[in-house]
């Protein structure tokens, strides 16, 4: 069995805002360690731990430099993917030889009431973005590339309103509630000896379940993205075969869902380069 783990910041108990990162970065690196900490000795306590050969994390916040390496310490199946830019973003080196898929810390997609640091892929870039006319967020996003693979998405772990767009996308997948916004930018963190227990249920029932649902896309697969300026969807049109839907809309189309994954990341860094 192989495991991998994405991890993301802003779903993390104990953060709440993007300024609390850059004034008190050691202490948002010290609870995001000790939530995917909790995770890992969870996963290695189970009663068939023997069976696993791997654990992959990828630290799939901002520039991927959140973790310290010593979280590899812990056994040696673990290992950690750090730093960026990288392929595949928020799955790197990720293929169908994985078991199984948990993403710890994630949040709700851009534009979600009462939701913590709510964005998808880029705050000051992407205003909406659907993918067959589904809104999305992170987590459906990435769900869908493990399920291009053939793996299964088993756990997620993020805040109140993520919860009840993951229930409604994939009611399968083992969910713990780690907060709830008071607003986008303030947060009523749960108590990690809460979130601890929980976490360790649901990993054990995770690891537990023969069969687990992918969550995937029928052909062809239409990505739609209404960037914040006009001046963004310009610059995203330069790429071959988008499409401009109005002034800050581009829609892009593909059967296969690996290109579409990359295509995100791709319009959204050539968004970046315009301005406002």
């Amino acid at each position: 069995m192989k495991i991998y783990i994405s991890i993301d910041m802003e779903g993390m108990p104990g953060t709440y805002n993007w300024d609390q990162e850059k004034t008190d970065r050691a202490s948002v690196r010290k609870v995001m360690q000790a939530h995917v900490n909790d995770a890992l000795i969870s996963i290695l306590n189970c009663k068939d731990s023997k069976t696993i050969e791997e654990i992959v994390i990828a630290d799939s916040h901002s520039g991927g430099d959140n973790l310290s390496y010593d979280i590899t310490d812990i056994d040696p199946r673990i290992s950690l993917i750090s730093g960026g830019p990288r392929p595949a973003y928020m799955m790197p080196a990720f293929d169908n030889s994985y078991s199984m898929v948990f993403f710890l810390g994630y949040h709700a997609g851009t534009g979600t009431l009462k939701a913590n640091m709510d964005h998808t892929y880029s705050n000051s870039r992407i205003q909406k973005i659907w993918i067959n006319g589904v809104r999305m967020n992170e987590a459906m996003i990435n769900a869908a590339y493990a399920g291009y693979h053939g793996v299964p998405v088993a756990l997620i772990t993020g805040d109140k309103a993520l919860e009840a767009e993951i229930k409604n996308a994939m009611p399968w997948v083992e969910f713990v509630c780690t907060k709830e916004a008071v607003a986008k930018f303030a947060a009523k963190n749960y108590s990690s000896a809460l979130v601890r227990p929980l976490l360790d249920t649901a990993i054990k029932n995770c690891l537990a379940k023969q069969k687990i649902a992918l969550y995937q896309f029928a052909k062809p697969i239409c990505l739609k993205i209404e960037f914040h300026s006009t001046a963004m969807a310009d610059v995203a049109c330069l790429m071959p075969y988008t499409k401009r839907l109005d002034g800050r809309t581009v829609e892009y189309s593909d059967d296969d869902y690996g290109i579409i994954f990359e295509a995100i990341m791709a319009l959204v860094t050539l968004a970046s380069t315009a301005g406002i």
